[in-house]
């Protein structure tokens, strides 16, 4: 989901130092999401397994799967994908099952997490944080906005003020207007995508459309007043109001009335991994309730494990429950592949090219 902070590229060279190093048994690679794991549960893993965990980096689903495509498979023993890519990843034979007999933490699952639709047999993947995509805004701009997505794609609620569309994958977006559009953020099919097209090529020609960005970029953003309003993750918001509320704290975040996504990241071992058994003791160790609750805490995003939660921030603990009434407005993202993953991509590029 995700998610995230800026995350900065793995290039040529550390490409090369990865493969040259992944013989080495005492090494983890982790490819993930920048801030999104603590320094200190590394440390703690290190030290338990007398290992060294390096980790690369990646800012977005897609960049990864490229990655993952062009060899890093062989590269990675971890890799941190959204949930509706890890079938994506099963498909084009880049991830290996796990080891269920020395993962033995799902217990401590909520229910919700459990056999989810996009690994329904638990075979390859267990979910590691999940958080909402929502809309930041600037709260002296907006004082009573209402929450929906029609502040971005109404130019009758919306006619001057400056604001962003979220950048990556194309499912995502086109969730968004599939969402305003009443036929849901888990819209699937050529009728629905093409209407959704058509509200995004509108929106594209609107003078205060400032453009496609990430969901850190958007926070900052709307902060220093080059947007007003944008749309993120939840707990990239969280996680700087809580960090610098005197930068963050006129930005208020809303779930919109009509629907958005539950992104749940999730960990995965890459088919042809240099170190699957240390792979497979990292994930049993993120599953250990105190780890888990150490990710939330430092992440900002919401942990799925239960049995963590008494460890948990207590704002963070509430929310992570799943139990809100926001519960309802949530989806998953649903797995499109084939013809229909093809058609999203076409109609995709074609809205970005008008």
């Amino acid at each position: 989901m995700h998610k995230k902070r800026l995350a900065v590229s793995l290039g040529a060279g550390l490409v090369a130092f990865a493969l040259s190093a992944a013989a080495d048994e005492n090494k983890l690679y982790l490819f993930n999401w920048t801030e999104y794991m603590p320094p200190e549960v590394i440390t703690a893993f290190e030290q338990e397994f007398d290992a060294k965990v390096v980790q690369n980096y990646f800012t977005s689903n897609a960049e990864m799967f490229a990655k993952l495509s062009a060899g890093g498979d062989a590269q990675y023993d971890v890799v941190v994908p959204t949930d509706y890519f890890v079938p994506r990843l099963i498909q084009a034979g880049l991830v290996q099952p796990l080891d269920t007999e020395s993962i033995g933490g799902r217990d401590n699952l909520m229910e919700a997490f459990r056999t989810p639709s996009y690994d329904p047999e638990e075979q390859y993947s267990i979910p590691y944080l999940w958080g909402v995509t929502g809309v930041v805004y600037d709260t002296n701009t907006f004082p009573n906005i209402e929450s929906s997505w029609s502040a971005l794609f109404d130019p009758e609620i919306n006619p001057d003020q400056p604001f962003a569309l979220l950048g990556g994958d194309p499912q995502v977006a086109m969730g968004m207007a599939c969402a305003y559009q009443g036929n849901g953020f888990d819209c699937v099919g050529e009728k629905p995508w093409v209407e959704a097209a058509g509200l995004m090529s509108k929106t594209l020609k609107r003078n205060n459309l400032t453009g496609f960005i990430d969901s850190t970029a958007a926070i900052e953003q709307v902060a220093r007043g080059v947007n007003r309003i944008a749309v993120t993750y939840s707990g990239d918001l969280d996680y700087r109001k809580q960090d610098a509320p005197e930068t963050y704290g006129h930005l208020a975040f809303y779930v919109p009335k009509e629907g958005s996504q539950l992104g749940v990241d999730t960990m995965v071992i890459p088919a042809r991994a240099p170190n699957p058994e240390l792979a497979n003791a990292f994930l049993n160790f993120m599953l250990r309730p105190d780890i888990a609750a150490q990710a939330a805490n430092y992440a900002f995003y919401r942990t799925p494990n239960e049995a963590a939660l008494e460890q948990v921030t207590p704002s963070l603990r509430e929310v992570s429950k799943l139990e809100a009434a926001n519960r309802d407005l949530l989806v998953t993202t649903p797995v499109i592949e084939g013809d229909n993953l093809q058609l999203l991509q076409q109609i995709w590029n074609e809205v970005r090219s008008r």
